[in-house]
């Protein structure tokens, strides 16, 4: 005979790792996108290849701040004859600067990140996590399953939570779509603009076709991590976000009526 107490504990919530590693990658996270924005304050203009600057052709500039199109330039000077020749010349304008510390808190949250990262993508395989709770099910992928799930979240017909890591298609999708691609391009373009790791790893410079073209797909696939987040914060708020909370915070879901 099945007990109400015996229901109660086969409904468990998110293990204490998963809880843990949530919470270090998403105040990480916040601390990369502030800083990140910071960085992008100093220098609007995103590239495509190996080299950029002021005085080169950007693939296109973001009106982020007074940085933007500031045209504070004395005449240029070539630094040798030939037609594509760098160049150089004095700032007749003060810009906006606040990379020193920008950097700074970017690269530590991004260490607190990729290292919490790693040890739950391990324990992702090791622990079945991954198998169990985020890839989808043979039976979930039919046509009318799919179908009726888009419906539901389009319409904002979101079912109200369970507390536990059962999650629905589309979350399996979007979770798997985050972890296993958007999370290590993310990471990987940020290695491929450091000198010092692509000295000794020079394929990456190869993988994405130059630093300031990596520094370009890092700005994308970090919007696209925002986007995730603010979606995803929604899904928490419409589907209950007391419960949520409790869930992902202290592991307990249900509690004795």
């Amino acid at each position: 005979m099945v007990t109400k107490a015996t229901l109660l504990k086969k409904q468990t919530g998110h293990k204490v790792w998963v809880r843990i590693s949530h919470w270090v990658i998403t105040l990480s996270f916040f601390a990369l996108a502030f800083s990140g924005f910071v960085i992008l304050m100093c220098h609007p203009r995103l590239y495509w290849g190996e080299a950029g600057n002021d005085l080169t052709p950007a693939l296109f500039e973001l009106p982020v701040s007074r940085n933007y199109k500031h045209g504070g330039w004395e005449n240029t000077t070539a630094f040798f004859d030939e037609k594509n020749s760098p160049v150089s010349a004095s700032r007749t304008y003060e810009i906006f600067n606040q990379n020193g510390w920008g950097r700074s808190l970017h690269f530590l949250s991004a260490w607190f990140m990729v290292l919490t990262g790693l040890a739950y993508f391990i324990a992702g395989f090791i622990t079945g996590h991954f198998h169990r709770n985020l890839w989808p099910a043979k039976k979930e992928l039919r046509p009318d399953l799919v179908k009726k799930d888009i419906v539901s979240h389009l319409k904002m017909q979101i079912p109200a939570s369970t507390g536990t890591p059962h999650y629905g298609l589309l979350q399996k999708f979007t979770y798997n779509a985050v972890i296993f691609f958007l999370l290590p391009v993310t990471i990987l373009t940020g290695f491929t603009m450091s000198p010092a790791i692509t000295a000794a790893f020079p394929f990456l410079l190869k993988i994405f076709f130059g630093a300031q073209s990596a520094r370009t797909i890092h700005f994308f696939a970090s919007v696209g991590l925002v986007i995730f987040l603010l979606v995803h914060i929604l899904m928490i708020v419409l589907s209950g976000f007391r419960k949520q909370m409790r869930s992902m915070t202290f592991g307990k879901v249900y509690e004795e009526q």
